[in-house]
């Protein structure tokens, strides 16, 4: 046989090698839906290698790995996981079953899986409005040594506005496309009131030195993993914003009003009254959460616009009511640079147009350049650490091909040749990266992938 054939038959036997993906055997997937495989098919034949695996695998990872769902004298119940840590936050998960949403009208069985994640978001805001992530049941955790009120339901305690403001989003589009009433029961009102009683104890209008409904330490070596002032935070003054302890992160606020929170909450807010005008049919509720609404958003324009001498108005990161604000942004959801996506704004809203200008240059502490990609980084995972959400966040806000362009292409050569997205990596070396198996991100990804053959559909990284 000549090397020639050799060589050939060599080639020939690694295709199959090159082509496979790294999900699961069908028999080893969580859930399946036909709908979410179907949409695989179609853009797999309308984009090139790396970007079709990518989303082959991305896509479907939330299904594929992290959901527990089951169905109980008809009443389905949804727990999902974050992908390597075995508990659920509120936030990750509305986030990892939001692009199956749109996709409902033709799966019956998706759509009653996110019955279910709205039903178990409903129960565990009830279990405690304060706690970020959840056991599957009574269990235990790692962080059950906090400083805190532990009950053994929670993975962890840290109050995080944005938390509750999610199950809300999640549960509104799950009805304004399936026009299900059925979850929107007692126990989602009473989740609901819940909401608003802990938004507004977290305006922290009393006296500052209580009593408080929630303070969180933990002993640790890393600052930005506790609170100062013996579990309260660092000084602020009342102002109508909402006291984030932390930020979607998990990480420590500085001045407690973060601000991208509190965009976040006017769009909940106002998405819980409509709600209660509709289907819950609870008019107090509806009232009780415009009026909030509205403090809020009066607020944020009062006390979180800063006339920046470089970019003009622009939003600050975090405020203390004092007058004091932090400038930069951060990776994780809601951010600065993410507001048209969570709908606190338009993309060509001034103020947003040049806060993005601000939080996309060197200006931006948190901002990165090296030699692999540029963009938001994350005092979680260090200042020279890029994170996929951040850049996913980037491109879904977009409006300009180029940029677009641009971070498709960087989402395609900083995989470190896993074809998944990651939580950070380090900005001159892609295979430096942290947490493989982050279901968020991955769905994010595919959910970008969509947004961008819904809009540029010819961009050349994404034909073939």
């Amino acid at each position: 046989m000549s090397r020639i054939v050799c060589f050939f038959i060599m080639i020939l036997s690694m295709l199959p090698v090159l082509a496979q993906t790294a999900r699961p055997e069908p028999k080893d997937r969580k859930f399946v839906s036909q709908a979410v495989e179907q949409k695989i098919k179609e853009i797999k034949s309308a984009s090139n290698y790396d970007i079709g695996r990518m989303f082959e695998q991305c896509f479907p990872n939330t299904l594929d790995t992290t959901v527990t769902h089951s169905v109980k004298d008809g009443i389905p119940d949804t727990f999902v996981i974050t992908g390597d840590i075995n508990a659920m936050w509120l936030r990750d998960s509305t986030a990892q079953v939001w692009p199956y949403l749109e996709l409902i009208p033709e799966d019956p069985a998706l759509k009653t899986l996110i019955a279910g994640l709205v039903r178990r978001q409903t129960s565990c805001i009830q279990i405690d409005p304060y706690a970020n992530a959840f056991n599957d049941g009574p269990g235990t955790s790692h962080w059950m040594s906090d400083h805190t009120v532990m009950l053994p339901e929670l993975h962890e305690r840290k109050w995080e506005v944005d938390s509750l403001c999610w199950p809300i989003r999640l549960a509104y589009v799950y009805y304004k496309i399936t026009k299900d009433e059925s979850v929107f029961d007692n126990n989602w009102k009473k989740a609901m009131q819940l909401v608003i009683q802990t938004f507004k104890e977290q305006q922290r209008k009393g006296d500052r030195r209580g009593p408080h409904p929630y303070k969180f330490s933990r002993t640790t070596a890393w600052q930005h993993d506790t609170l100062a002032q013996g579990g309260l935070g660092n000084p602020w003054k009342p102002c109508g914003l909402i006291a984030s302890a932390f930020r979607p992160s998990d990480d420590a606020t500085i001045f407690l009003f973060l601000v991208p929170s509190n965009h976040f909450a006017v769009v909940s807010l106002r998405q819980m009254a409509e709600l209660a005008d509709g289907p819950a049919k609870d008019p107090d509720l509806a009232r009780y959460a415009r009026e909030l609404a509205s403090e809020v958003e009066t607020a944020l324009r009062k006390h979180a616009i800063i006339n920046h001498p470089k970019y003009g108005k622009i939003w600050a990161f975090e405020v203390d009511g004092f007058g004091n604000a932090l400038m930069m942004d951060d990776a994780n959801l809601p951010s600065l640079i993410s507001l048209p996506y969570i709908g606190a704004c338009k993309v060509d809203d001034p103020i947003y147009k040049a806060t993005r200008r601000f939080v996309l240059s060197p200006d931006n502490p948190y901002f990165a350049e090296g030699k692999a990609a540029r963009g938001i980084s994350s005092p979680h995972a260090d200042a020279h650490r890029i994170w996929h959400l951040a850049l996913i966040a980037q491109g879904i806000t977009s409006t300009d091909k180029t940029e677009v362009r641009q971070v498709l292409r960087t989402l395609a050569t900083t995989h470190a040749g896993t074809y998944f997205m990651h939580e950070a990596f380090d900005k001159d070396d892609p295979n430096d990266f942290t947490r493989k198996w982050f279901a968020w991100a991955n769905t994010f990804f595919g959910e970008f992938i969509l947004h961008v053959h819904k809009k540029w559909p010819d961009l050349e990284l994404i034909r073939k």
